[in-house]
């Protein structure tokens, strides 16, 4: 798929965070590395100034950032939280029985806002693929390296 055409899933919080992320770049870092070149142009010959090296490699990682942020923004489709269909969805929170043993609390989210620590795991992942389009009692067994059963309680 064109990287240009991918689409990148976002909740409206996921979104706010990024829209904020590139106002801050675009509007305070970026003007502040051009001026932190500028300045490190001043010190003469350029081969041998680690300051310039330094500021115009800050540039382009602020730069290269910025260009992935306006990608991802024109790219963006909000998830909402889905209404009560009966099915694991984008945006669903799961709680799933693990093994049949302890449960745990899953959000479906796109990959840009995924973090397993906080429960909150990709569509693309290999847990959150095999979640996707299940309902209440379906059990899901799964195979990465270890093979994990999932028998989902419920969906919200």
């Amino acid at each position: 798929m064109d990287k240009d055409k991918q689409k990148f899933y976002l909740t409206p919080e996921g979104l706010a965070k990024l829209k904020k992320e590139y106002t801050e770049l675009k509007d305070k870092k970026r003007p502040q590395a051009v001026e932190r070149l500028s300045r490190a142009r001043e010190f003469g010959d350029l081969t041998e100034n680690s300051e310039y090296f330094a500021a115009r490699d800050d540039l382009m990682f602020l730069d290269d950032r910025i260009a992935e942020l306006e990608n991802i923004l024109k790219n963006v489709e909000i998830v909402k939280t889905p209404k009560a269909h009966g099915t694991v969805q984008l945006g669903s929170t799961v709680v799933v029985e693990v093994n049949g043993q302890m449960k745990q609390k899953f959000t479906i989210v796109g990959t840009l806002e995924a973090d397993p620590f906080r429960g909150k795991i990709s569509n693309e992942s290999v847990v959150g693929k095999a979640l996707l389009n299940h309902k209440v009692g379906d059990e899901i067994t799964v195979s990465s390296s270890v093979k994990t059963n999932y028998r989902i309680e419920s969906i919200g």
